[in-house]
């Protein structure tokens, strides 16, 4: 008789795992990149993070190797501590920070209204880069959000009336049934109000980092730390 034994549960290979493992195209960990060679050393860097940010997005930009240059994760948390995540569209940057404008019933705008702190990610895959930022929201002024509102397109003025943003609702006929009834009553060339429910958030970073991809996962990653003064530290971290 055979002698059977129990495996812990963790040491079994998943079906899809076996699955995959005949196709590597398919295998998450048969997936190789070797980033490529150029470096980022702390000599080269801006004085402040917010003209690091400049050169890097202006490069993103120009080159056109990346979608949406100005697409960023946003991470909030609820009072519990619960993360969550979703991609925006920043909108505008200074040395004030990153600007991105959303609904303010929104689940991340809940959020950041008990809990400010917040993190940013922007995900330049193309160029073997990633910045990374920490730091605290606040609302843009409603000056700010109004001239902001009138440079979107039409399509998307109405839009911030019709979605009542992270709420459930019972279809997609009802959404568009809301942008109708908008259409109609602002039709393309009239003035949309700005929504009050509707604005910006200014994102003051505490820390920015720089990372770089290098070949054998040796990756380059310099960190800009605000201090009290109003100076900021760099630290070269491991990767």
């Amino acid at each position: 008789m055979t002698a059977v034994t129990d495996r812990d549960p963790a040491d079994r290979v998943p079906a899809d795992r076996e699955a995959t493992a005949r196709d590597p195209r398919l295998d998450p960990a048969a997936m190789r990149m070797q980033y490529r060679a150029a470096s980022l050393d702390a000599n080269d860097l801006a004085e402040g993070p917010m003209a690091q940010f400049g050169r890097w997005f202006e490069e993103a930009a120009v080159q056109e190797l990346v979608y949406e240059p100005n697409a960023m994760v946003v991470s909030t948390a609820d009072p519990e501590g619960r993360p969550s995540s979703r991609t925006v569209l920043l909108k505008d940057y200074d040395d004030q920070g990153f600007v991105f404008y959303t609904n303010y019933e929104s689940r991340k705008a809940r959020e950041l209204a008990a809990n400010p702190y917040v993190s940013l990610l922007f995900p330049w895959h193309p160029m073997a880069r990633q910045v990374l930022v920490t730091g605290t929201a606040r609302r843009t002024g409603r000056d700010e959000t109004a001239a902001y509102f009138r440079t979107r397109p039409h399509g998307s003025q109405l839009g911030a009336w019709a979605s009542a943003q992270s709420s459930v609702i019972a279809s997609r006929a009802e959404l568009e049934s809301s942008y109708a009834e908008l259409t109609a009553r602002y039709p393309e060339g009239e003035q949309v109000p700005v929504p009050p429910h509707w604005g910006g958030f200014r994102i003051a970073p505490q820390t920015v980092e720089f990372w770089q991809g290098r070949e054998n996962r040796l990756h380059d990653r310099l960190r800009y730390t605000a201090e009290q003064d109003g100076s900021w530290r760099v630290d070269r971290l491991s990767p």
